[in-house]
Protein backbone atom coordinates (compact mmCIF):
# COMPACT_ATOMS: atom_id res chain seq x y z
CA UNK A 1 0.00 0.00 0.00
CA UNK A 2 2.45 2.51 0.90
CA UNK A 3 4.86 1.93 -2.44
CA UNK A 4 1.21 2.42 -4.10
CA UNK A 5 0.84 5.94 -2.56
CA UNK A 6 4.70 6.49 -3.25
CA UNK A 7 4.07 5.92 -6.87
CA UNK A 8 1.55 8.30 -6.84
CA UNK A 9 2.61 11.19 -5.26
CA UNK A 10 5.82 10.71 -8.09
CA UNK A 11 3.49 10.68 -10.67
CA UNK A 12 1.64 13.64 -9.64
CA UNK A 13 5.36 15.48 -9.28
CA UNK A 14 5.96 14.20 -12.52
CA UNK A 15 2.36 15.78 -14.10
CA UNK A 16 3.29 18.59 -12.03
CA UNK A 17 6.39 19.66 -13.72
CA UNK A 18 5.12 18.89 -17.13
CA UNK A 19 2.04 21.35 -16.75
CA UNK A 20 4.57 23.98 -15.21
CA UNK A 21 6.61 23.76 -18.26
CA UNK A 22 3.61 23.73 -20.34
CA UNK A 23 2.71 27.35 -18.92
CA UNK A 24 5.66 28.73 -18.96
CA UNK A 25 6.43 27.89 -22.47
CA UNK A 26 3.21 29.20 -23.57
CA UNK A 27 4.51 32.47 -22.48
CA UNK A 28 7.80 31.61 -23.97
CA UNK A 29 6.82 32.40 -27.37
CA UNK A 30 7.30 36.68 -27.77
CA UNK A 31 10.40 36.13 -26.14
CA UNK A 32 11.84 33.44 -27.99
CA UNK A 33 13.38 35.72 -30.61
CA UNK A 34 15.69 37.26 -27.71
CA UNK A 35 16.48 34.80 -25.24
CA UNK A 36 16.50 30.35 -24.92
CA UNK A 37 13.73 28.11 -24.02
CA UNK A 38 16.23 27.85 -21.24
CA UNK A 39 16.83 30.65 -20.04
CA UNK A 40 13.42 31.82 -20.03
CA UNK A 41 12.41 28.87 -18.32
CA UNK A 42 15.20 29.59 -15.57
CA UNK A 43 13.63 33.25 -14.82
CA UNK A 44 10.76 32.24 -14.91
CA UNK A 45 11.01 29.33 -12.40
CA UNK A 46 13.47 31.22 -10.56
CA UNK A 47 11.00 34.12 -10.30
CA UNK A 48 8.03 32.11 -9.16
CA UNK A 49 10.41 30.29 -6.25
CA UNK A 50 11.55 34.47 -5.64
CA UNK A 51 7.93 35.26 -4.86
CA UNK A 52 7.17 32.38 -3.21
CA UNK A 53 9.87 33.49 -0.75
CA UNK A 54 8.54 36.43 0.15
CA UNK A 55 5.20 35.37 0.48
CA UNK A 56 6.26 32.20 2.89
CA UNK A 57 8.34 34.45 4.80
CA UNK A 58 5.66 37.50 5.40
CA UNK A 59 2.92 34.75 6.36
CA UNK A 60 5.25 33.16 8.86
CA UNK A 61 6.70 36.06 10.54
CA UNK A 62 3.75 37.66 10.74
CA UNK A 63 1.36 35.04 11.51
CA UNK A 64 3.45 31.91 12.99
CA UNK A 65 6.49 33.57 14.61
CA UNK A 66 4.15 36.73 15.32
CA UNK A 67 7.76 39.45 15.98
CA UNK A 68 8.32 36.87 18.89
CA UNK A 69 11.80 36.15 19.86
CA UNK A 70 12.53 32.40 19.42
CA UNK A 71 14.30 30.32 21.84
CA UNK A 72 16.09 27.29 20.46
CA UNK A 73 18.13 24.33 23.17
CA UNK A 74 21.45 23.10 21.47
CA UNK A 75 23.82 20.74 23.45
CA UNK A 76 22.19 22.24 26.73
CA UNK A 77 22.50 25.86 25.59
CA UNK A 78 19.76 28.63 25.09
CA UNK A 79 20.13 30.21 21.54
CA UNK A 80 17.98 33.54 21.39
CA UNK A 81 17.05 34.15 16.86
CA UNK A 82 15.32 37.53 16.16
CA UNK A 83 12.06 37.02 14.51
CA UNK A 84 13.46 37.69 10.86
CA UNK A 85 16.31 35.11 11.02
CA UNK A 86 14.25 32.84 12.51
CA UNK A 87 11.77 33.03 9.49
CA UNK A 88 14.70 33.13 7.20
CA UNK A 89 15.53 29.54 8.93
CA UNK A 90 12.72 28.30 8.72
CA UNK A 91 11.56 29.80 4.74
CA UNK A 92 15.85 29.29 3.01
CA UNK A 93 15.08 25.36 3.28
CA UNK A 94 11.68 25.01 1.83
CA UNK A 95 12.80 27.30 -1.00
CA UNK A 96 16.13 25.64 -1.21
CA UNK A 97 14.02 22.76 -2.10
CA UNK A 98 11.38 23.97 -4.10
CA UNK A 99 14.03 25.89 -6.30
CA UNK A 100 16.23 22.94 -6.76
CA UNK A 101 12.83 20.78 -7.83
CA UNK A 102 12.05 23.39 -10.34
CA UNK A 103 15.39 23.93 -12.06
CA UNK A 104 16.42 20.05 -11.91
CA UNK A 105 12.21 19.17 -13.73
CA UNK A 106 11.58 22.21 -15.68
CA UNK A 107 14.48 24.27 -16.81
CA UNK A 108 17.70 21.51 -16.46
CA UNK A 109 16.02 18.61 -17.68
CA UNK A 110 18.42 16.92 -19.69
CA UNK A 111 21.14 16.04 -17.12
CA UNK A 112 22.06 12.54 -16.40
CA UNK A 113 23.32 13.04 -13.24
CA UNK A 114 22.73 11.63 -10.04
CA UNK A 115 19.83 13.66 -7.77
CA UNK A 116 21.63 13.78 -4.70
CA UNK A 117 24.79 14.87 -6.55
CA UNK A 118 22.86 17.70 -8.37
CA UNK A 119 21.31 18.92 -4.76
CA UNK A 120 24.60 18.80 -3.27
CA UNK A 121 26.20 20.58 -5.86
CA UNK A 122 22.65 23.11 -6.42
CA UNK A 123 23.62 23.95 -2.14
CA UNK A 124 27.29 24.60 -2.88
CA UNK A 125 26.00 27.12 -5.63
CA UNK A 126 23.30 28.58 -3.03
CA UNK A 127 25.65 28.95 -0.37
CA UNK A 128 28.39 30.60 -2.76
CA UNK A 129 26.00 33.09 -3.70
CA UNK A 130 24.34 33.59 0.17
CA UNK A 131 28.45 34.19 0.86
CA UNK A 132 28.87 36.58 -2.41
CA UNK A 133 25.51 38.56 -0.78
CA UNK A 134 26.54 38.77 2.49
CA UNK A 135 30.14 40.11 1.52
CA UNK A 136 28.94 42.39 -1.07
CA UNK A 137 26.68 44.22 0.84
CA UNK A 138 29.48 44.64 3.82
CA UNK A 139 31.41 46.43 0.97
CA UNK A 140 29.30 48.21 -1.01
CA UNK A 141 27.52 49.31 2.35
CA UNK A 142 30.03 49.09 4.70
CA UNK A 143 32.70 50.32 3.09
CA UNK A 144 31.74 52.11 -0.23
CA UNK A 145 28.79 54.12 1.45
CA UNK A 146 26.01 52.84 -0.95
CA UNK A 147 22.22 52.90 0.39
CA UNK A 148 21.66 49.21 1.09
CA UNK A 149 19.06 48.46 -1.20
CA UNK A 150 20.26 49.46 -4.66
CA UNK A 151 23.65 47.45 -3.04
CA UNK A 152 21.08 44.50 -2.96
CA UNK A 153 20.23 45.02 -6.71
CA UNK A 154 23.58 45.16 -8.17
CA UNK A 155 24.87 41.71 -5.79
CA UNK A 156 21.46 40.10 -7.04
CA UNK A 157 22.34 41.01 -10.85
CA UNK A 158 25.71 39.31 -10.04
CA UNK A 159 24.40 36.41 -8.18
CA UNK A 160 21.68 35.38 -10.84
CA UNK A 161 24.37 35.31 -13.15
CA UNK A 162 26.79 33.15 -11.42
CA UNK A 163 23.82 31.10 -10.58
CA UNK A 164 22.20 30.30 -13.81
CA UNK A 165 25.91 29.67 -15.31
CA UNK A 166 26.63 27.55 -12.14
CA UNK A 167 23.39 25.49 -12.20
CA UNK A 168 23.98 25.17 -16.05
CA UNK A 169 27.41 23.82 -16.38
CA UNK A 170 27.89 22.37 -13.15
CA UNK A 171 24.99 21.37 -11.00
CA UNK A 172 23.01 20.13 -14.14
CA UNK A 173 25.61 19.80 -16.31
CA UNK A 174 25.02 17.54 -19.34
CA UNK A 175 27.41 15.05 -21.30
CA UNK A 176 28.64 16.84 -24.34
CA UNK A 177 27.86 14.07 -27.09
CA UNK A 178 30.92 14.34 -30.12
CA UNK A 179 29.62 13.22 -33.56
CA UNK A 180 32.33 11.20 -35.65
Amino acid sequence: MSFAFAAAKVLLFFDMSKFITKIIDFFYHPFEKWVSKQLFRYAACGGGNMVLDWVLYFLIYNFVIGHNLVYIHIFNQELCLTPHIATLCIVFPITLLTGFLLQKYVTFTQSQLNGWRQLMRYILIVAVNLAINYFGLKLCVETFGWYPTPSKMVITIVTVVISYLGQKYYTFKTQKVYDY
